[in-house]
């Protein structure tokens, strides 16, 4: 049985990396597929724009961190010669009013940052934000849009791979 850190990193792993150039699945062999979507998607745009709205949820949860939360990640917005790529970063803390973590997503596009690589992340780069307690989702706003456009059985095996609960 994996443990719920594992499980979460399948989770990520499995929706993570977000490239606004694409309007694809892209499978890659031994890799995590990546969900692309186009830049101008309203409703994965919409989504972006609730995490950010809803960070303070995140803030609050990482300044009263305790056993009750099992999993802190941030979606970032990496930019390198105009290609943008959204990437999950775990091992949240927060340092002089900015956020910091840990890249655990191999890039698809951005070539400067690879996975194990410790990044800042200000505020207005986050595109997502996630933490879970006792097994529940919060935030998650473009894993959610993502897995609700997967098939029924995508989504039932995404939900038995991840172990968590996700609710409307």
């Amino acid at each position: 049985m994996k443990n719920l850190h594992t499980r979460i990193l399948i989770l990520i792993i499995a929706i993570s990396v977000l490239s606004c150039n694409s309007k694809n699945k892209i499978e890659r062999e031994n890799e995590p597929t990546i969900y692309g979507v186009q830049s101008d998607d309203a409703e994965m745009n919409m989504a972006i724009e609730t995490a950010k709205k809803t960070l303070d949820s995140f803030d609050y949860a990482v300044k009263n961190n305790s056993r009750v939360f099992t999993y802190f990640g941030l979606k970032k917005r990496f930019v390198e010669n105009e290609t943008a790529e959204h990437i999950w970063v775990d091992y949240v803390s927060v340092e002089n009013g900015k956020y910091i973590g840990v890249v655990n997503n191999l890039p698809e596009k951005i070539k400067g940052i690879k996975v194990g690589d410790t990044v800042e992340i200000n505020k207005n780069e986050v595109s997502d934000w996630m933490f879970v307690k006792g097994s529940k989702l919060h935030g998650g706003y473009t894993i959610r849009l993502l897995r609700n456009r997967m098939t029924e059985s995508e989504r039932e095996n995404f939900d038995k791979e991840s172990g968590l609960i996700i609710t409307e």
